[in-house]
């Protein structure tokens, strides 16, 4: 058996050292404007093709929607319904793609369907029957028809007051913030430039045409131009604000929200997922095992603003709470909820639309080109970012905004950390599970070696993980850190505010600058209900 090559260690990103990248006289192929998961797969893409790429992003990576799902990747059970056979049989298909690149960051998730009318099983099981079908050979398990006393067995702690029985299938989840930062660090390692806290001002142009962008560095405020023979517009929810300074008047994104809450295991300790088709107002609700906590949701409202971070209604709140109550045998309160996280989702608004009805909107993506040449691509959903970015690229192709450079890579791209890439790499741990040195994958390796592997914050956070973040993880701030990097910030707010201080003391001997600890800890204040 061939001995596998020795893994290369990480890429390092030091802050000045990339900037000063993004001083040198280039001019890229590709601008990205925006670091969640459509930019940066776009980014990684292209890269991997051969295209001098560069990346933009105001605020962290995966700040926004990117940071916030509900952590399922999934072909779209609700869809179904909806007749969006199509949308559903890509989104199945880029779900085994994205488990099979990244099996440390996503995961098959076998979830149960309680049913407690006689109709519910024959109905969604035939449903279900058909998401297998369409699967086809993505297919991640056989749906199955749940008698009374199997689903009890499988979910002891759902309400067995008139259950009927249940439909077991399956699907995936992941964790989405760390996702998008392996797609970051792959993307660079195929040669792109990225850069966090660098927001893009305006737009360039040579006779017409969109030439490039202008960008601040929000830590420095030193400004920089940036030349390119394509700006693709990737700013999910805020790609209107773009697209208004070239010069459009037409509102593409109707924003929804979506909320979550996070209690305890003991209120869900099955390692099967729950999924309610249909609440008492039509919405879906999950309670999702993720990371040791249960992630309970979701909500679809419509909002008007786009703040970075928004709040939660009190409706919303209490529609889940109430909803798990009807569902979980031991249902918990508003004191038993340890964080609670709030994203917008970018929801692509058909023409004349009153943007009233955010469930009837399209989930599907929608790329468009300027007369300037400015290329804006949103909507879709996390699991299929890779095939948005085909189009994206295709599209830009095909406007004569860039040369053709071969066919799409990273269909067998595994993403940094991957698994089984080589030495270092142990069997995946669940994403049921806390979160640890497992978590990196094939770099455990490179992460035991720095200082503080042994020195634990908390039980799933150690010293040398926010040393990691800071050199190969771009992390600047405690944010960064306690939002993203890791996910305590999003399990138990509470815990997190307590660890901010250690974690600011370590990054700024890493960094050298302020980790902004009292911005966190305010922050933390709104993720917790207390």
């Amino acid at each position: 058996m061939q001995t596998p090559p020795p893994l290369a260690p990480p890429l390092p990103t030091r802050r000045a050292d990339l900037v000063a990248q993004l001083q040198a006289d280039t001019v890229y192929d590709l601008a990205v404007v925006g670091g969640g998961a459509t930019g940066l797969g776009l980014a990684l893409d292209a890269a991997s093709r051969g295209y001098r790429v560069v990346l933009v992003e105001s605020d962290d990576f995966a700040k926004g929607t990117s940071s916030r799902s509900t952590k399922l990747v999934h072909g779209g059970v609700r869809y179904l319904a909806q007749g969006q056979l199509d949308l559903v049989r890509e989104a199945l298909h880029e779900r085994s793609t994205l488990l099979r690149n990244a099996p440390h960051l996503a995961q098959a998730l076998p979830f149960v369907m309680p049913t407690y009318a006689w109709w519910e099983k024959p109905f969604y099981g035939i449903g279900l029957k058909l998401y297998d079908a369409l699967a086809g050979a993505s297919g991640l398990g056989r749906t199955e028809f749940l008698s009374r006393q199997d689903t009890l067995a499988s979910l002891p702690t759902v309400q067995a007051a008139g259950l009927c029985g249940g439909v077991k299938y399956w699907d995936g989840q992941f964790n989405d913030a760390k996702l998008a930062l392996a797609l970051a660090r792959s993307a660079a390692s195929q040669g792109a430039l990225l850069l966090n806290r660098m927001r893009a001002e305006r737009l360039l142009y040579t006779e017409g045409q969109v030439s490039g962008l202008q960008c601040t560095d929000t830590l420095t405020s030193q400004t920089h131009e940036i030349q390119a023979r394509c700006v693709v517009n990737a700013t999910g929810v805020w790609v209107d604000a773009l697209r208004e300074q070239d010069g459009s008047t037409q509102v593409m994104v109707a924003p929804s929200q979506g909320v979550h809450l996070v209690v305890d295991k003991s209120f869900w300790p099955n390692p099967e997922a729950l999924m309610v088709p249909k609440t008492a107002d039509g919405r879906v609700l999950f309670a999702v095992p993720w990371l040791g906590q249960v992630i309970l949701g979701t909500t679809d409202t419509p909002r008007d603003d786009l703040a970075r971070e928004p709040l939660a209604f009190e409706a919303e709140i209490d529609f889940i709470l109430q909803e798990s109550a009807r569902y979980l045998k031991r249902a918990p309160g508003r004191p038993d909820v340890k964080s609670i996280w709030v994203g917008l989702r970018p929801l692509v608004k058909p023409p004349q639309s009153d943007g009233d009805n955010t469930k009837a909107l399209s989930r599907e993506h929608t790329v468009v080109v300027s007369r300037s040449g400015l290329v804006t691509v949103t909507g879709g959903k996390w699991t299929t970012y890779r095939a948005m970015a085909e189009d994206v690229l295709q599209k830009c192709v095909d406007h004569a905004r860039l040369l053709p450079r071969g066919p799409a890579q990273t269909a067998h791209l595994p993403l940094v950390g991957a698994v089984g890439a080589g030495a270092g790499a142990g069997p995946a741990v669940s994403l049921g599970e806390p979160e640890g040195a497992h978590s990196y994958g094939n770099e455990q390796t490179w992460l035991a070696q720095l200082p503080g592997a042994n020195h634990w914050l908390t039980p799933s956070l150690s010293e040398a993980m926010v040393r990691f973040a800071a050199r190969y993880e771009y992390a600047l701030s405690v944010e960064d850190v306690l939002a993203r990097r890791s996910r305590l910030l999003f399990l138990d707010a509470r815990l997190a505010a307590q660890t901010a201080p250690a974690v600011g003391d370590i990054l700024h001997s890493e960094t050298g600058l302020d980790p902004d600890v009292q911005g966190f800890l305010k922050l933390a204040a709104q993720y917790r209900l207390d």
